[in-house]
């Protein structure tokens, strides 16, 4: 197995007219490595108000390794791997809400405002195999820490 079982990540978070896009982009960065590029699309609200989508898809193995040492920082990281099977879809992908307030602040907490999927690798690419490729990654970080 590859020392990193994941294809990419992915992090998205919405901007609302309300909330500085510095602040909420510097929230999106505490995940990110240095200079990531943030992808940038205008939406609109049901009502009319603007809503700006930050995103930033990371597929080099050692920015992998950034954002999932970011994640090794939550509290719950014992938690999380005992829920990989609830974390885990068919498609084999990796899906955690991250809490955004925390993460403007610097921390690292599950909650709400970003969105992580990963994509773990698996051979066969089945959900079983999926769930056992993440939790040997994360109990391999968690070790690490």
């Amino acid at each position: 197995m590859p020392q990193i079982p994941l294809h990419y990540v992915d992090l998205r978070t919405f901007c609302y007219a309300t909330e500085d896009e510095k602040r909420v982009e510097e929230a999106l960065r505490t995940f990110l490595p240095e200079e990531f590029e943030i992808e940038r699309a205008e939406s609109e609200g049901h009502f009319g108000d603007r809503i700006l989508v930050l995103s930033a898809r990371v597929e080099r193995a050692d920015e992998i390794r950034h954002v999932l040492s970011r994640l090794a920082d939550l509290e719950s990281f014992d938690d999380l791997i005992d829920e990989l099977d609830d974390r885990v879809t068919e498609n084999t992908e990796l899906f955690l809400r991250l809490d955004k307030q925390g993460a403007f602040a610097g921390d690292v907490r599950l909650g709400d405002g970003i969105t992580f999927r990963g994509k773990v690798e698996a051979y066969p690419a089945k959900k079983e195999q999926a769930v056992e490729n993440a939790e040997e990654v994360l109990e391999r970080l968690r070790d690490d820490r």
